[in-house]
């Protein structure tokens, strides 16, 4: 083959890795876990943003192969769920004959790639053999009291017809369709999640995790760890404590503040719109009507909306109602207002508007007091009455301010004065607890998992109610629970699941009395089956256990794990809670599942927004592929940029990459066996070695390749290449474009595959110079830096510069009028 063919060298390998059963090779000592987030197969397809991270994974498989590991790197399916139903009724088909079809697309687009999957190990979460230890786990929590029903308000979607999660919206819309969530009264189980919060909070920092920053504190953030007190206000209606208390009606309204130090100047109490108890003392408020439209109101803003605090702030008093500050016993109004969510802390607060701008804001406009009771550092050695500070007098600092947020000194607080902010919590906190009406408390952002789902396309929850036993869990030997075939699968519109109208399903007999029960009619969400999905694939075929112990211990925890950054806080949260479960069970060895953690960045249209059949911007890998071969996208994209920076495709660069490899096609002709010494070139191959190896353990890959560009410009320049060259070249290749590396390894005269070899290892001695950074200017402008060998040529310098997208860009079509090289400092294009 003179030319170079991708077409017909990467069929000829694709087929051959599969018949040789390279990639279930797993007799080497060393092992590494290399895991991809598992795609929802939708009906659109793979567009060429989403191989990006599948890409990745494969070049670090193979480069962990030629060093020696056993490499599990697996793939399959999340395909249960609202978006898998959804696009269903729309086509008018049943969902599971949808998934099926949509797998065999992506499985036959994904075969392109040649990625190195061991196809045996495939999962499909819709399979039944697998959502049987889905429900298994789920029963686990079950007999440990983590999974319960509750009767609370629930994010509920009006379109989609079903309960979510907090973590299944995005600015208080659905997730999924994009629909304003309303506050919705029904039956849901919950999964305890919170009893798991502080281990999900201090694990972050193990040791042995290697998370980007960014991630950690996304996690960080969503479990939302505050330390502080629950202070209980006394409810006064009618005037009268009494009153409350003889007509069984709440007596205490329990806050929750993390600025316990302030509450002498506590001038009001808030509650949110869904604060229980407006509902059970609303024959005490006075104007009962308006705050019940002030409720109404308030369930169809969003979350963010409502805690953002540019907006002004409303809210509507509780005539009727007091509440008493118990440390100094004065009597305080209550207050609805939108701006305190129902579901964070007690969903009541104390407003200090001294000291909390939110607070300050709404006393303002509602004409409330405004007292001072902390006093910044700043002012605490100004040789003044404090208490005259603090009331507003004027001093050499010109005290202006009406509000303080800080910690200091405390003035008008009773006995509690003149003590430091620390100081005061501490001793009001042991207060409250003597009294017992309140003390320490950590309270988290984080909520339960409300786990169950108004829908068909799920797992069954494995419960069957009966009259006589109450709730009972189904015996093991009886699962799978199998979702029930049916036609129509629509939701009933009514809150319950459509499972709920086949009757001859849900009539089933207890387990434990033998009297008549029905089984759970809703079903689990999707994130259920993506919580342990990475167990499975260590031990797929075991129909004994979820996973073997001798397997999971030989290959947990993940080595590498990479996705999308959008899943930081869901399904990691999940994943995690369900992996310490499994460890406090003795199901897994390892306390966290996932010890390197990367996030890929997006690849957008060339339009630079989100790839979309909106915008019409979508690219098809397939066709990318068969233009310029899988190892030219499989370049390209790992080129393209940093690979957690989000990037807008470029066809041209595919041109590039299939270029570059027609350069690398060429060498195979000219290759000698004899070997002279090139002192230059041996420095160069070294530095690459060191570079490259580098390189993809921190998944700098733009710069691998860069230096792999840089070396065969070197190559092309000799007179005569020489094997030993060739080969330490090609391997280093080999991981990005494994199809050509294979065909010009055998036309080398090797008889097995090149990732039976072992990866290069440079020379110490021959390493002498470092990287350094070259600016890239476009008529002087700085448009873009790129890392490159100190003492670069500017032949190197001026290839890679206009390999780069954004130089491409910014040059368009205009021509080249001029170059400017500077070396080791600047490269600069005059259009």
């Amino acid at each position: 083959m003179k030319k170079y063919n991708p077409k017909l060298i990467e069929r000829k390998w694709q087929k051959k890795w599969a018949e040789s059963g390279i990639y279930k090779d797993y007799s080497k000592p060393k092992k590494f876990y290399a895991l991809d987030m598992f795609p929802y197969p939708s009906g659109a397809g793979l567009h060429v943003g989403h191989p990006k991270g599948y890409i990745a994974t494969d070049v670090v498989s193979r480069f962990k192969m030629l060093n020696g590991f056993s490499v599990l790197h697996p793939m399959g399916w999340d395909a249960f769920g609202l978006p898998a139903e959804n696009y269903a009724i729309q086509n008018k088909i049943h969902p599971e004959a949808a998934v099926k079809e949509n797998i065999k697309t992506f499985k036959k687009q994904l075969g392109l790639f040649g990625f190195t999957y061991d196809w045996d190990r495939e999962i499909n979460t819709t399979d039944p053999e697998y959502y049987k230890w889905t429900q298994w786990i789920f029963l686990k929590m079950f007999e440990k009291g983590l999974a319960f029903e509750s009767d609370e308000p629930i994010n509920w979607c009006p379109s989609c017809q079903t309960g979510l999660a907090l973590e299944d919206l995005e600015n208080g819309l659905c997730e999924r369709c994009g629909t304003q969530v309303v506050q919705k009264k029904m039956r849901q189980w919950v999964l305890k999640m919170t009893d798991y919060a502080d281990r999900l909070l201090e694990d972050l920092d193990r040791e042995e995790l290697d998370w980007e920053k960014s991630i950690v504190d996304q996690q960080k953030n969503w479990i939302g760890r505050s330390e502080g007190a629950i202070v209980k206000f006394s409810i006064v209606t009618n005037g009268s404590l009494a009153s409350t208390m003889e007509a069984k009606l709440p007596n205490m309204l329990e806050v929750f503040t993390t600025r316990l130090d302030t509450i002498f100047g506590c001038t009001y109490c808030v509650v949110g719109p869904e604060h229980p108890i407006i509902e059970k003392l609303k024959d005490q408020i006075k104007n009962y009507k308006e705050v019940e439209k002030y409720v109404i109101k308030a369930q169809n803003k969003t979350d963010l909306e409502r805690t953002d605090l540019q907006k002004e702030k409303t809210g509507v008093e509780l005539q009727g109602i007091r509440v008493t500050n118990p440390f100094n016993n004065e009597e305080l109004p209550l207050f609805v207002a939108d701006y305190v969510l129902g579901h964070y802390g007690t969903g009541a607060v104390m407003a200090v508007p001294a000291h909390d701008e939110r607070d300050f804001e709404f006393a303002k406009k509602y004409k409330l007091p405004i007292k001072k009771v902390i006093l910044p550092e700043e002012l605490l050695n100004i040789p003044r009455n404090l208490e005259d500070i603090a009331a507003g007098a004027r001093t050499e600092l010109r005290v202006e301010s009406d509000c303080f947020i800080c910690d200091g000194k405390l003035v008008n607080s009773g006995k509690y004065s003149d003590l430091t902010s620390e100081k005061a919590r501490e001793k009001m906190a042991a207060w409250l607890e003597k009294k017992k009406i309140g003390g320490k408390k950590v309270n988290y952002k984080m909520r339960d998992w409300v786990f169950s789902r108004q829908r068909y396309w799920g797992e069954p929850i494995p419960i069957i109610h009966c009259e006589k036993c109450g709730t009972v869990g189904v015996p093991e030997k009886d699962l799978p629970v199998e979702l029930p075939k049916v036609e129509k699968y629509e939701p009933t519109g009514t809150g319950e699941g459509p499972l709920a109208n086949i009757k001859e399903w849900v009539n089933a007999e207890c387990p434990q009395c033998g009297g008549p029960g029905k089984r759970e009619t809703n079903t689990m969400p999707q994130w259920a089956g993506s919580s342990w999905y990475y167990l499975r694939y260590i031990d797929p075929k075991n129909e004994k256990e979820l996973v073997g112990k001798t397997e999971e211990k030989k290959w947990m925890p993940v080595d590498l794990y990479v996705g999308g950054a959008e899943h930081a806080t869901r399904h990691l949260l999940y994943a995690r809670f369900w992996h310490k479960f499994l460890y406090d069970i003795g199901v897994v060895s390892t306390k966290e599942p996932f010890k390197k953690l990367v996030h890929v960045g997006l690849i957008q249209g060339e339009d630079g927004r989100k790839m979309s059949k909106r915008w019409g911007n979508v690219i098809n890998p397939d066709e990318v592929i068969f233009e310029y071969g899988a190892d030219s996208i499989r370049l390209y994209e790992m080129f393209m940029g940093p690979f957690m920076q989000n990037i807008a495709w470029n066809t041209k660069g595919v041109v590039g990459m299939r270029r570059f490899l027609d350069k690398v096609w060429k060498l195979k002709s000219v290759i000698s066996e004899q070997r002279s010494v090139n002192n230059n070139l041996e420095i160069l191959l070294h530095k690459t070695i060191k570079k490259v190896t580098e390189d993809i353990e921190s998944f700098r890959f733009n710069t691998a390749i860069s230096a792999l560009m840089i070396f065969l410009n070197e190559l092309e320049k000799q007179e005569r290449l020489f094997t030993v060259h060739c080969s330490l070249f090609i391997k280093l290749l080999s991981p990005f474009v494994p199809h050509i590396a294979e065909e010009i390894w055998e036309k080398l005269g090797h008889d097995k595959s090149i990732f039976f070899e072992k990866w290069p290892e440079y020379d110490p001695k021959l390493i002498k110079d470092e990287q350094i950074m070259l600016v890239i200017q476009i008529n002087g402008k700085v448009r873009d830096q790129i890392e490159v060998a100190s003492g670069v040529k500017e032949k190197d310098a001026k290839e890679l510069a206009l390999a780069q997208d954004k130089i491409v860009k910014y040059i368009g079509d205009s021509s080249i009028k001029k170059i400017i090289f500077v070396r080791d400092r600047l490269i600069n294009f005059v259009i």
